[in-house]
């Protein structure tokens, strides 16, 4: 997955892997806004095009059974799944990916049961004990933070429901307390967006980071691959405001509006998600800046922040795949009929700049 500057962007990847791959694999493997009424719609083949792709796997990665679990095999055809949503189903990433989970259990003819946090973590651990006692043999979890997950564990390993997490981790154990992670690199991510910043800027002067929410691991890794690289690749390009957007575009404004106060020479911003670059873009905007005054490297893969391209405001956008539905489940009827799937699965992103953004607006979601 590692990229540079002089690699071709790569867009949103082909069709999802049959499950076979993932097989294969074993060895390892934000409030939508009024501008966003065309998020999510595009043609059915630009649709499969955006599908995830399982990453390479690395030498020697784990592997989960369900003997191994302890769980019992089943057919998903038959069983009740459990989706338990972190956030507002309002930032376009959770829009898709929790369509995602809806259209292929619709697919498969699997009885869904679906839950949304609102972004209170006391409610999601409430959430999925709930879908619990509702009767859900399987779970798939979007969690909100990563850490205090030990009331749910507990609960799923009494009734010996296999859990699969997507998206962000669980500090837990693999293949104990749940079966299989599935997600981006967000570290490389995180790179990835420094590449596109040292490029834009020259490798010099002072950036911003619009952090994500604190006590997750996207936010920890993805801060931690921008800063590593900018270290090694561009030590003149220094790194002078770092302060939390949330994920959200309303507190990325905030946070930009006092950004251009403190640090009116800032060059670039990196926001974590799109949600908080678009949020910058309306506070440049407000602060009467022009089209590429300040870079902006964002990580998602949203519309709106891919037309931020187009029209001059975002410099790249690296991809982060919302559209988990197909893996997961691929994933839990491999593991439910006793067949060994790797305890993390890491997908593999695309990216948008100004020499492809217009052209693959439409893989954007």
């Amino acid at each position: 997955m590692q990229r540079t500057t002089h690699r071709s962007p790569l867009l949103a990847r082909p069709v999802i892997v049959a499950m076979a791959a993932a097989v294969a694999l074993t060895a390892t493997s934000c409030a939508k806004s009024e501008d966003d009424a065309s998020a999510g719609k595009k043609s059915p083949s630009a649709a499969a095009d955006a599908g995830q792709k399982v990453a390479s796997p690395k030498p020697g990665g784990k592997t989960c059974t369900i003997d191994a679990y302890g769980g019992e095999k089943l057919d998903l055809e038959g069983a009740t799944v459990g989706f338990s949503q972190s956030e507002k189903e309002a930032n376009p990433f959770r829009i898709a990916e929790t369509q995602s989970i809806k259209d292929e259990a619709a697919e498969r003819g699997v009885k869904l049961l679906t839950a949304n946090a609102q972004s209170q973590f006391s409610k999601q651990i409430s959430d999925v004990q709930d879908l619990l006692a509702k009767g859900a043999d399987l779970l798939v979890i979007a969690p909100l933070n990563s850490d205090g997950w030990d009331p749910v564990l507990q609960a799923a390993a009494a009734k010996k429901v296999p859990i699969v997490t997507i998206d962000r981790k669980i500090n837990a154990t693999a293949c104990k307390d749940y079966v299989s992670f599935i997600a981006s690199d967000f570290v490389e991510q995180g790179r990835r967006a420094a590449d596109q910043m040292i490029e834009a800027t020259g490798g010099k002067g002072e950036v911003a980071i619009l952090l994500g929410a604190a006590g997750n691991n996207v936010t920890t890794e993805r801060t931690k691959g921008f800063k590593d690289r900018v270290a090694e690749k561009a030590p003149d390009l220094k790194v002078v405001f770092e302060q939390t957007g949330d994920f959200a575009r309303e507190k990325g404004q905030q946070v930009t509006e006092q950004l251009i106060q403190s640090k009116p020479g800032i060059k670039g911003i990196y926001a974590e998600n799109d949600e908080m670059g678009l949020g910058a873009v309306a506070a440049l905007k407000g602060a009467g800046k022009k089209a590429g005054d300040v870079e902006i490297v964002t990580v998602d893969g949203t519309r709106n922040a891919v037309q931020g391209i187009v029209d001059g405001w975002i410099t790249g956008v690296i991809e982060s795949n919302p559209r988990f539905g197909p893996l997961a489940f691929e994933t839990l009827d491999a593991f439910t009929q006793g067949k060994e799937v790797a305890q993390d699965i890491i997908i593999e992103d695309g990216a948008y700049a100004p020499s492809n953004a217009e052209k693959d607006l439409g893989r954007a979601y």
